[in-house]
């Protein structure tokens, strides 16, 4: 998509996402590195690289954006409104952890348009849904504050992630966070 909502030709798609997937790899070595490098990590015109973003802010926001997306999508994927609470938390755990994975630079970059904002926004709701679910269900003891579980699951996510032991397999780290979020320790 163009910034006026208009798609891209394919092959145009392609070069945008061969360049975010270029900036990705290349910022998350050097983050001062310049658009040539990224360009050239691309295999793409320095030309493309400006044609498609006016500057380095705006190949951020995509970058970012675009990595949001993903994650959006990954939520959404898991059925949060439908499936069974557990299995859409264990399902949306794994789809995170395998994006984040990958898109470390990209998820690590603050919210600088409302697109990203509104996509963070829906991947919260759809958290908070399936939370609310989980205690009708049973699985959260009423009175437990929805909001904070919500804050310790996705530091779990963040922690499995970018810890120093690293995610490992995601269905694996998303069952062990989930019972950390579910048993704790004790």
């Amino acid at each position: 998509m163009t910034a006026t909502g208009r798609r891209l030709r394919a092959d145009a798609e392609r070069s945008v996402q061969a360049i975010l997937e270029a900036a990705e790899r290349v910022l998350k070595e050097d983050p001062a590195a310049t658009l040539e490098q990224i360009a050239e990590a691309a295999g793409v015109a320095r030309t493309t690289v400006h044609r498609r973003f006016a500057n380095r802010d705006a190949l951020l926001a995509a970058l970012a954006e675009s990595a949001w997306r993903q994650i959006a999508g990954a939520v959404e994927g898991a059925r949060p409104a439908t499936a069974p609470p557990l299995v859409a938390l264990h399902q949306a755990t794994a789809n995170i952890l395998a994006i984040k994975s990958g898109w470390t630079f990209a998820l690590g970059q603050p919210a600088t348009n409302e697109e990203i904002g509104r996509l963070q926004q829906a991947v919260y709701a759809a958290c908070d849904e399936v939370f609310r679910r989980a205690q009708q269900a049973g699985d959260i003891r009423a009175g437990v504050d929805l909001a904070w579980a919500r804050q310790v699951y996705l530091a779990l996510i963040n922690e499995t992630a970018h810890g120093p032991t690293g995610g490992g397999e995601p269905d694996a780290a998303a069952a062990r966070i989930l019972d950390m979020l579910f048993h704790g320790i004790g």
